[in-house]
């Protein structure tokens, strides 16, 4: 799967699919930029959802959405977009009369939902989705396919709102790209996680920043290097003047540098992978990724970018010498926002509590949402 953002792109790409196999046709899709992607895990039985969760991706489409970061129960849609989405998901189960598991995917962008793939089976998000709801959706859904009832197990359908009421569940996705040498570690449309984690807390940051240290992400230390491309320096520059007031150094590649210093965000310009740094020393990015004076790597090209090179040879030098990447835009303002929320002192993330998912369930006092989660291991 490739995408194509221009009509050379889209020729070459035509040109490759026919030189592999001049029998099979090629399916083309619209890609709709700057879109919310939500998913409706649920359970049909005769065409009526019995059971049902609905949860946002923190990357915009175009990330996989096994690659992709899910919270439940979303925290930025609206009112609005999530019943376009129940809606949308009754519609789909009924015309295809589904009993059993069924995962449906949505793009949200401005007043439009749209569904780009329905599959009847159980997603790689059903774990995730039993655990933060404190139901099993797979005995939801074998009870379904086999004719058992399944009301004793008060299953949330699409009309339960407070759901969980008082944590947050965050899917984070884990990659071996360090096995994989010479390997891209960016994300795309195309799958590259090799496993996940998910973790809870009060709030989403709380949840999020749970998840992203459970897959080994190192917390920085001093200094951050950052080299986004240009139409996402606004939001970028937000991000860096939050790390630069919790006290690291930023340093980042020339254009990067350019607008953080016109922004009047405090940086220190580092010459490209494949040049050498104006400073009186000469050192460029990767001199400061192989001597591990940079502790995170925040390097967010898009489809714009022309340095393509020095792109990959950042984020590739940063995962040979384990530094932690982050190469999503949108990640990266909720990392930035978590870091801000739960400040270091003294080695430590203040405020983030390691409660266990039981400790969450006990709080939960809604008794008609809840019977008795502990049950469900």
């Amino acid at each position: 799967m490739n995408v194509a953002w221009s009509d050379e792109q889209l020729r070459a790409c035509l040109e490759e699919a026919a030189t592999v196999s001049q029998e099979h046709p090629v399916v083309i899709s619209e890609f709709v930029e700057g879109a919310v992607e939500i998913e409706m895990d649920g359970v049909g039985k005769d065409g009526e959802l019995i059971a049902a969760a609905i949860h946002e991706h923190i990357e915009n489409a175009g990330v996989h959405s096994g690659d992709a970061t899910l919270v439940l129960p979303p925290q930025s849609l609206s009112a609005y977009t999530k019943e376009r989405v129940r809606d949308a998901s009754r519609k789909i189960a009924k015309r295809l009369n589904i009993t059993g598991p069924v995962n449906i995917q949505f793009l949200a962008k401005g007043t439009d939902v749209m569904c780009i793939e329905c599959n009847v089976r159980a997603s790689r998000s059903f774990p995730f989705v039993s655990k933060t709801m404190g139901v099993d959706f797979i005995e939801a859904a074998t009870r379904a396919m086999v004719g058992v009832e399944t009301a004793s197990m008060n299953l949330p359908t699409l009309e339960t709102r407070n759901r969980p009421a008082n944590f947050v569940g965050v899917k984070a996705p884990m990659f071996s790209f360090t096995r994989l040498r010479g390997s891209d570690p960016v994300l795309g449309v195309e799958m590259a996680s090799t496993g996940e984690v998910a973790c809870f807390g009060s709030n989403k940051e709380e949840a999020f920043m749970k998840a992203l240290l459970s897959t080994g992400f190192k917390l920085p230390k001093k200094n951050i290097l950052m080299s986004v491309q240009a139409e996402l320096m606004d939001r970028a520059t937000h991000c860096a003047w939050q790390l630069h007031e919790l006290g690291y150094n930023i340093y980042a590649t020339k254009k990067t540098a350019d607008i953080l210093k016109k922004n009047k965000v405090p940086c220190t310009e580092l010459g490209y992978p494949t040049e050498k740094s104006e400073n009186s020393d000469g050192t460029n990015v990767l001199d400061m990724l192989r001597s591990k004076d940079i502790c995170l790597v925040v390097n967010i090209p898009t489809h714009k970018s022309t340095r393509l090179e020095d792109n990959f040879l950042m984020r590739r030098t940063a995962v040979d010498f384990g530094i932690p990447l982050l190469t999503n835009m949108n990640l990266v303002e909720v990392f930035t926002d978590a870091m801000y929320k739960y400040k270091m002192e003294q080695g430590q993330m203040v405020g983030l509590n390691p409660d266990s998912l039981f400790e969450h369930y006990a709080t939960e006092s809604d008794s008609d949402a809840w019977t008795n989660p502990k049950e469900y291991h």
